[in-house]
């Protein structure tokens, strides 16, 4: 089992080469994954810088004392691989955030397709992206990253066809595709970029937009999966191809 990651905002030891979890981090490092002297963690700000280190002991409840290793920068990985996802019913955008992180993309793009059943609109939106984010934190911790994935706030179609022309390569998963996913030629390195359309597809002035912005229309495979589970499995796809699960 591969070491513990915690959240932190620096790694400022103050010259003793200890440092003090504490807070809510350091509470669930103490109180729930009760961890003992001499095991290991690793500690990141959640953007690629993290260091190493070694439990020192804990302080009441919610403090652990880490010796702290070397700070060191993740390198960014390329292709870098974008998940625009259709907002699914429910928790099923949760659901999708968190497996996404766990295969490894590097950036959610919440969309508000004509079709979505949801629609984020004033508290309700905000709330919905703040679980987002706090899911893709939560998953990136769990699946051991220290880059975790950016989740943007929600886009509107316009804001999609704008990121697809920006992309090396950008494709839509939709059902009028006729080419595979699994056999198009994919860029060694600059942006990936990834449509996951809602339940009811995506519409046909979305699809007419998003190709004039450069995309493509692909199938994934011949079964028809859940929009919440479209954009792992491409993404796990995408992921193996370009090498990154070598």
């Amino acid at each position: 089992m591969t070491a513990p990651v915690f959240v932190v905002d620096d790694f400022d030891t103050h010259g003793t080469g200890r440092y003090v979890l504490e807070g809510p981090e350091g509470r669930h490092a103490v109180a729930v994954k009760r961890l003992r002297t001499g095991e290991e963690v690793v500690l990141t700000d959640g953007a690629g810088r993290w260091a190493a280190g070694e439990v020192d002991g804990t302080e009441g409840k919610d403090r652990l004392v880490v010796r702290l290793g070397e700070v060191v920068e993740e390198p960014v990985e390329t292709p870098r691989l974008t998940v625009v996802q259709a907002l699914p019913k429910g928790d099923r955008g949760e659901l999708a955030v968190e497996t996404m992180t766990e295969v490894g993309v590097d950036a959610i793009v919440p969309w508000a397709a004509s079709r979505c059943v949801t629609q984020w609109k004033g508290e309700r939106g905000a709330k919905s992206l703040a679980k987002w984010r706090a899911t893709a934190r939560e998953a990136g911790k769990q699946s051991r990253r220290v880059r975790f994935p950016e989740v943007a706030d929600a886009a509107t179609s316009k804001g999609v066809a704008s990121l697809l022309a920006e992309a090396e390569f950008a494709a839509v998963l939709h059902e009028s595709g006729t080419e595979p996913l699994a056999t198009v030629p994919l860029p060694a390195s600059g942006d990936i970029v990834l449509v996951v359309g809602p339940e009811g597809g995506v519409a046909p002035e979305e699809l007419a937009l998003f190709e004039s912005a450069g995309a493509r229309a692909y199938r994934l495979g011949k079964s028809v999966l859940r929009t919440s589970t479209a954009g792992t499995a491409a993404a796990a796809l995408l992921l193996g191809r370009t090498g990154r699960w070598s």
